[in-house]
């Protein structure tokens, strides 16, 4: 009898541990440089994204990647993921491309990127995937997912990952949405090239949550921001709610980094993730 009752307790805790893993809340990370690290980890936030410009670019002299290699190890938050990846002026698509140099550029940045611990490189990029006046929209596609392809395989040989993010019209003419960057990346079909699900633009587009849930096989990453300004978490009081839900539904992984424009970070920092935290909350139940 005793036996019963100790294989019914631990099947119960199974079931509680099981049950508390499936809510855990995605950390809350910031889009920010090195510099804002003490400031973002003393207002909660645990993870960092920093730019390729800034930090994995092949215009950085060895000399200089060495000490940022070094800065890296010291902080306070993780820096896993870096954003502002292809220049503009190195074109993705249309009669500009040169491959060789694109190819070229993301080996270098996955070498250093595999070097650094840098895990995610976010692929926004507009004015670099822009579709040009004149070009046919159909080879452009076609153009973009056979080079990404290619990019996905290099990112794979330094065990990186590509995560393209969705950018509102305003900003680019293509992949302008979460669906049909689930589109693309489901047609590059490569476990090193991803999507970033970015809130905001969803906003900005008035894109429904249930993207999220039709991405869930390829989403890895999120950003956030209010629609209209681009503004902290809790400026102007959005609600992520309905967004978040949907991330949990999907038992999303990732981090979920703002992205905003701050005024002040020493005031905002803190308020925008009291203000995120509190909605990821009520969003999973917790």
């Amino acid at each position: 009898m005793k036996n019963w009752r100790l294989w019914i307790l631990c099947l119960c805790c199974g079931v509680y541990l099981q049950s508390n893993a499936q809510t855990k809340l995605p950390a809350i990370g910031i889009t920010a440089s090195l510099s804002s690290d003490s400031l973002a980890a003393a207002s909660g936030f645990t993870y960092l994204e920093e730019t390729v410009r800034r930090v994995l670019s092949p215009n950085n002299t060895i000399i200089q990647f060495n000490e940022l290699v070094k800065a890296l190890q010291h902080t306070k938050c993780k820096v896993q993921s870096c954003n502002v990846f292809i220049p503009g002026e190195m074109k993705l698509v249309g009669p500009d491309v040169n491959e060789a140099r694109v190819l070229g550029y993301v080996d270098t940045v996955m070498q250093r990127a595999r070097i650094a611990g840098i895990r995610i490189i976010v692929l926004g990029s507009g004015e670099a995937r822009k579709i040009p006046p004149g070009t046919d929209s159909v080879a452009a596609v076609k153009q973009f997912i056979t080079l990404c392809r290619k990019m996905a395989v290099v990112a794979a040989k330094y065990g990186r990952t590509i995560a393209m993010e969705n950018l509102n019209s305003g900003e680019t003419n293509f992949i302008n949405t979460l669906a049909q960057g689930n589109a693309v990346v489901t047609a590059i079909n490569h476990p090193n090239f991803r999507l970033t699900a970015d809130i905001y633009h969803m906003l900005k587009e008035n894109e429904s949550p249930e993207s999220i849930i039709a991405a869930r096989h390829v989403l890895v990453h999120s950003h956030i921001a209010e629609r209209d300004k681009r503004t902290p978490p809790g400026v102007e009081g959005d609600d992520f709610t309905p967004y978040f839900a949907a991330l949990h539904k999907i038992g999303f992984q990732g981090c979920i980094m703002m992205e905003c424009r701050w005024t002040d970070p020493a005031t905002q920092y803190k308020p925008a993730y009291d203000y995120l935290y509190k909605q990821l909350k009520t969003a999973y139940n917790l």
